[in-house]
């Protein structure tokens, strides 16, 4: 299990994060851009400053017919979207048609000759592909998973585009990153012939469920047997919430990358209720209805409920693989029928086991806008369903009457032509502006997706040995003057910054991010020599010795320009 990672200020400071001449109180001259001088800030009078923040909610949409085949051609007008049943205006549309944009005469961007080895650049940043394989081998069969992989190596390589994105990642009691993000499908789908040595947990399972099952059969003391099959529900049920908190982990690392979001989750299901089936069984074969409330304590649905509605906040569709394929009933069923007291029991039994862990799969596709495999041994036709959905959508946006409200809000959309499937998702959080910020830190921490329009720099400067090994570290952010919105007073211009700064260590412990105000203020007769200079902002950091990655992230209050950026430091490195 991965250690906690500790960023730690230096205690001499008052703020968390010190300004590199807060004891003077008196601006200095600044200099040319490139000298390596700061532009000093005075120390904050509370002045008012009305901070933007609007929030646009973007839904991604897919139509389709009843046989599930993409429908194309529609305009904004062709939608009604609702939130919390009241119905909002779209103010920004976007259609996408076989990976390309669509224009607003209606016609698609034409294709242009390039190698295969070039990315598609057609769709802009905020409409780019990030996809998560996960594989929960936790909760699979190495034979199942292994069948699925060849379609799976064929979808990665013949149905992404170069300019993709495309992680693999694994479930083994702890979530392993087997390959990070890369705009080359084949790396990843290379990777899988890795994982087709390791082996699945499931086996396990099945093996305890028969034994259990024979066990309700042959034995009359209810007592006992139920004591039995609590006892599976209780271990099954633990594992389920860790599977789920590995699962929630990989949704909520996504929340602050920008772009489209899917994630292709493999697994043999997952029970909504552990126990289930069992539970039923001993009901039937002893007709005591009270068992049935033991099961109760076993219900997962509120915790599948908490993935989605995280998944929809932070834009992150489920598709989802059964990979057991077309189930049928388990071998030892004409054998356990011989026993019990009701004709077809355990034909009926089975059937409820595979029905509780279909479902969440369903439901997590279901809500998140995404579709779900299952009952097929050949999972190709649903990959290409998958496939169609990454090339042709609709984006609606709209400004909510909200901002940053920390509540749950539900989303609808519908279309005025008739027979059509509309699938979305069903909701989002409406997060606070400083939550979305670090959420963003944290991307950029995490995957390196820097976005940096503001210019930022990050500079290391000083280590000096602390104590107990570890070193107090002199970071500088430098931040350009003209790129920022300035606001001018009787005596000076103003801007109002705020930084964001995040930490992680070599072994992925991550620091909680911390924040902290930057104003920026120019005298009058500076203004214009200013603009073309950096304003430096210095913080000294406590941290063990090794290699960490530090991610800043910065918003400009007024403007609401905000920029991610990362760098990988030694500590300790002499």
């Amino acid at each position: 299990m991965r250690r906690e990672s500790k960023l730690w200020f230096v205690p001499v400071l008052v703020l968390a994060l010190a300004l590199s001449a807060a004891a003077t109180g008196e601006a200095q001259e600044p200099v040319a851009a490139g000298a390596g001088e700061a532009v000093e800030q005075s120390a904050d009078e509370g002045v008012f400053f009305e901070s933007v923040d609007v929030n646009l909610v973007n839904v991604q949409v897919f139509v389709t017919d009843k046989q599930g085949n993409p429908i194309t051609g529609l305009g904004v007008d062709d939608f009604e979207l609702f939130e919390d049943r009241q119905p909002v205006r779209i103010s920004n549309f976007f259609a996408v048609e076989g990976r390309r944009p669509v224009e607003e005469t209606g016609a698609t961007t034409p294709e242009v000759d390039r190698p295969p080895s070039e990315p598609l650049d057609m769709l802009p940043e905020e409409e780019r592909l990030h996809l998560i394989v996960y594989v929960d081998n936790f909760n699979i069969r190495p034979f199942n998973r292994n069948r699925v992989f060849r379609r799976l190596r064929e979808f990665l390589s013949e149905k992404l585009e170069r300019g993709d994105r495309v992680m693999l990642v694994t479930y083994d009691r702890s979530l392993h990153i087997r390959h990070p993000f890369t705009s080359n499908p084949d790396l990843v789908s290379a990777a899988l012939f890795d994982l087709e040595k390791l082996t699945g947990h499931a086996l396990h399972y099945d093996s305890e469920h028969r034994d259990i099952m024979r066990y309700i059969a042959e034995t009359d003391e209810l007592n006992q047997v139920a004591y039995r099959v609590t006892q599976f529900a209780e271990s099954r049920y633990n594992d389920m919430t860790f599977a789920l908190d590995g699962l929630r982990g990989m949704v909520d690392s996504m929340a602050g990358v920008e772009g489209r979001k899917a994630l292709l989750y493999v697994s043999d299901g997952l029970p909504m209720v552990p126990g289930e089936d069992l539970f039923h069984a001993l009901q039937h074969k002893y007709q005591d209805t009270g068992v049935l409330s033991r099961m109760r304590d076993f219900d997962l649905s509120r915790r599948f409920t908490r993935l989605t509605d995280a998944a929809n906040t932070n834009e992150v569709t489920f598709y989802t693989i059964d990979a057991a394929g077309l189930r049928v009933a388990f071998s030892g069923t004409a054998e356990l029928g011989r026993y019990g007291n009701t004709p077809g029991l355990w034909q009926v039994v089975e059937s409820m086991k595979v029905h509780n862990l279909q479902s969440p799969l369903r439901f997590m596709a279901d809500r998140t806008g995404g579709t779900a495999i299952y009952n097929t041994n050949d999972v190709g036709d649903g990959l290409s369903r998958v496939a169609a959905d990454f090339g042709t959508y609709y984006s609606l946006g709209y400004v909510p009457g909200h901002r940053g409200d920390g509540r749950f809000h539900k989303i609808r959309v519908e279309t005025k032509r008739k027979g059509l499937r509309v699938r979305h998702r069903h909701g989002y959080r409406d997060k606070p502006m400083p939550a979305r910020m670090a959420d963003s830190t944290l991307s950029t921490l995490r995957y390196g997706f820097d976005r940096n329009p503001l210019g930022i720099e990050l500079r290391l400067g000083d280590q000096t040995a602390h104590g107990r090994g570890n070193y107090v570290v002199d970071l500088v952010v430098s931040i350009p003057i003209g790129n920022v919105t300035l606001v001018p007073r009787p005596e000076f211009h103003e801007a109002r910054v705020k930084l964001f700064v995040a930490a992680m260590d070599e072994e992925g412990g991550v620091a909680d991010v911390q924040e902290e105000l930057v104003p920026i203020r120019i005298p009058l007769e500076q203004i214009e020599q200013a603009r073309a200079v950096s304003w430096h902002y210095a913080m000294r950091l406590i941290m063990r010795p090794g290699g960490h990655r530090i991610a800043i992230g910065i918003r400009d209050e007024i403007g609401a320009d905000t920029s991610f950026i990362s760098e990988v430091i030694r500590v300790g490195a002499g």
